[in-house]
């Protein structure tokens, strides 16, 4: 079984923290408490979005403010038009896993 990759605890709703899984950088999103994984890289330009703003599922990129929903990985706005690839979360007690 694959080791935990965060606390629920630590990441309250509203929310987001940088996780690395096999060597890709993952964003999880605490939404309404309910917990979603997408990777932290804007398919706009390659910037990372955890350093952008969750507004409930959304994320927006710093860089150009793109928008994304963070439950479908959808591109929300231009200039991005690609969605964010998504990776399924799982909560037991306070361990995250991304699977």
């Amino acid at each position: 079984m694959a080791a935990p990759v965060a606390h629920a605890g630590a990441i309250a709703p509203g929310t987001m923290q940088r996780v690395s899984v096999d060597g890709v950088d993952v964003l999880i999103c605490n939404v309404g408490g309910s917990f979603y994984a997408v990777e932290d890289v804007c398919t706009h330009d390659g910037s990372p979005l955890d350093a952008g703003e969750l507004d409930g599922p959304r994320v927006q990129c710093p860089r150009h403010g793109a928008l994304f929903d963070v439950t479908t990985g959808k591109a929300l706005t231009l200039p991005a038009v690609t969605p964010l690839p998504t990776y399924p979360v799982r909560v037991e007690g306070d361990d995250i896993f991304i699977d």
